[in-house]
């Protein structure tokens, strides 16, 4: 006897009336064949179940068993056969007792109709399972026992969702031949449609492109007929928008190689388009920001090398040897305000200065100009007094909107002395003597921070031999370096050129260049008191 004559009525001997089987010889026959059974579903690679039913004392079927299962069933909870079997529906799956798909198996079970149950919610309620699932399950009397077939549909459904979702993505598929459209939510999304009006058709989707992107299309048609995918990126307008979207087309083909479907998936590329346009309009600021900036900085360094140009070799002023150098930062976008001063005054003094004015570019070498005229206009219409000098670069710093540093030093020939100031700069280095040690403090607050700042004066006196170096602040200063250990290597280098046997210091002195910051600046102003007694004799008559 097998499941077939089970399912259907039987004939008695005598060809009397049908009989139908009870659920007790039903199962009979399951329990007979459950090892077939078994063996079958084993290597079936689908979601199928085989249940057996659970009598009651009178006889009626109470539950049902599952007794087989198919090689990749599991189940919602993700349990695999081995650990369902044996076990009842009604312990398994409890909010099914009483459920659509539970009636349905009494139902197939009773009469042998197989029935078909689309669309069934199953609600689960433990902790770790996806609380609402959604299937196709079909139920078939086979064998004694029930054979459910499922398909869930809601995994499919959810990944097709999120994809859609995450990436904003659709997609549509066109019949060539009867014009009809089918789209997936995401479609709907993009084009913000109501999902009620159905799918724009081929025509409508088509006027939604851009005037100026139309062209487009037949460059997409001419890849799809060269039997190529078509990826292209054009805007549409949706309402008051316009969006960018990117089309991959593909298509089906009859057996005579008949385009007859139009597949594609559209994505909305808005947000990277519109990035992609603000990345690519900053890129062209920055560009018109960098060439502004070169040109600005290349006009600094002229304008440095007009106001302040270097001499090519030392020079004398009174009884002094005056050497001048000056190294830019390697970043020619950091043109600084460095600057120097050395000149004699009408009475027969020298005076010397250097100085830094803060920032770099255009501003800080207009205001090192300032600065730096304004000193040669006032040293020779009054006495060269360096604090009186300061205040007036206080002055005009203000007046300019801002700040720097500077020491003036003033140099009398007759006496040898040095009487200078400070305005927050560095302390200018002194040799004699065979040691090398910065200038007595004094002390003067940075040009340009208040009106009534003071600057006191201080003297000291040189001797024959005697090396001073005023210097700006790239000299000693390095990112991540002590300045009080570069400044001690600036005193061995001038402590080494002034003992120099040849007796030319100032040369000597170069090399302190070659460890000056690549970051900023660099101003030396060196002096050298000439050793030849003649000088005196010179001085003196």
């Amino acid at each position: 006897m097998d499941g077939d004559t089970l399912s259907r009525d039987r004939q008695t001997p005598s060809g009397g009336p049908a009989l139908t089987p009870g659920p007790a010889d039903l199962l009979a026959v399951g329990r007979s064949v459950l090892p077939v059974v078994r063996e079958l579903l084993s290597g079936v690679p689908a979601g199928c179940t085989w249940l057996l039913p659970v009598l009651d004392d009178h006889g009626a079927v109470a539950d049902f068993e599952v007794a087989a299962v198919g090689s990749q069933s599991h189940d919602v909870a993700g349990r695999d056969g081995d650990q369902r079997l044996g076990h009842r529906i009604g312990t398994l799956y409890p909010g099914m007792v009483g459920g659509p798909l539970w009636n349905l198996y009494h139902q197939v079970y009773a009469d042998g109709l197989p029935r078909q149950l689309p669309d069934f919610q199953y609600h689960a309620d433990g902790d770790g399972v996806v609380a609402t699932s959604l299937f196709d399950v079909s139920v078939h009397r086979v064998c004694g026992g029930l054979m459910v077939w499922w398909l869930r549909l809601d995994e499919q459904e959810r990944r097709r969702e999120q994809t859609e979702l995450l990436g904003n993505l659709g997609w549509g598929e066109t019949d060539l031949l009867t014009g009809k459209v089918s789209w997936s939510p995401g479609m709907y999304r993009i084009f913000e449609r109501d999902p009620a009006l159905g799918p724009l058709s081929y025509a409508e989707q088509t006027a939604h492109i851009v005037d100026d992107d139309q062209p487009l299309r037949e460059t997409a048609w001419q890849m799809l007929d060269s039997g190529l995918v078509s990826d292209l990126t054009f805007r549409i307008r949706v309402g008051e928008k316009v969006k960018h979207v990117r089309l991959l087309a593909d298509t089906a083909r009859d057996a005579a190689g008949k385009p007859v479907k139009l597949y594609g998936v559209v994505q909305d590329v808005t947000a990277r388009e519109t990035s992609r346009t603000d990345v690519e309009r900053l890129q062209e600021e920055l560009r018109i920001r960098e060439l502004t900036m070169v040109a600005e900085h290349r006009l600094a360094g002229q304008l440095q090398q007009i106001i302040q140009p270097l001499p090519d070799a030392p020079f004398t002023l009174a009884d002094l040897d005056v050497w001048v150098q000056y190294l830019p930062a390697e970043d020619k976008a950091r043109v600084g305000g460095d600057w120097y001063h050395a000149l004699p005054l009408p009475d027969g003094r020298v005076i010397l200065a250097i100085g830094d004015v803060v920032g770099h570019g255009l501003s800080a070498a207009t205001a090192m100009a300032h600065l730096r005229y304004s000193l040669v206009g006032w040293t020779a219409v009054e006495a060269g007094d360096p604090g009186r000098l300061l205040s007036h670069l206080n002055q005009l710093c203000l007046r300019l909107g801002t700040t720097g540093t500077a020491a003036i030093a003033v140099y009398q020939p007759t006496d040898r002395t040095l009487r200078w100031a400070r305005a927050g700069h560095t302390l200018p280095l002194h040799h004699h003597a065979g040691r090398t040690e910065p200038l007595t403090r004094v002390d003067g607050l940075i040009l340009g921070a208040l009106a009534t700042a003071d600057y006191p004066e201080t003297v000291c006196r040189l001797h024959p031999g005697d090396l001073l170096l005023f210097y700006t602040d790239g000299l000693i200063e390095r990112r991540a370096q002590d300045t009080t250990a570069l400044l001690d290597q600036v005193a061995r280098t001038m402590t080494e050129a002034a003992v120099h046997p040849d007796g030319r210091p100032l040369e000597h002195l170069q090399s302190l260049l070659a460890d000056a910051s690549p970051y900023d600046d660099t101003c030396l102003l060196a002096i050298h008191v000439h050793p030849d007694p003649s000088y005196d004799l010179v001085r003196n008559s």
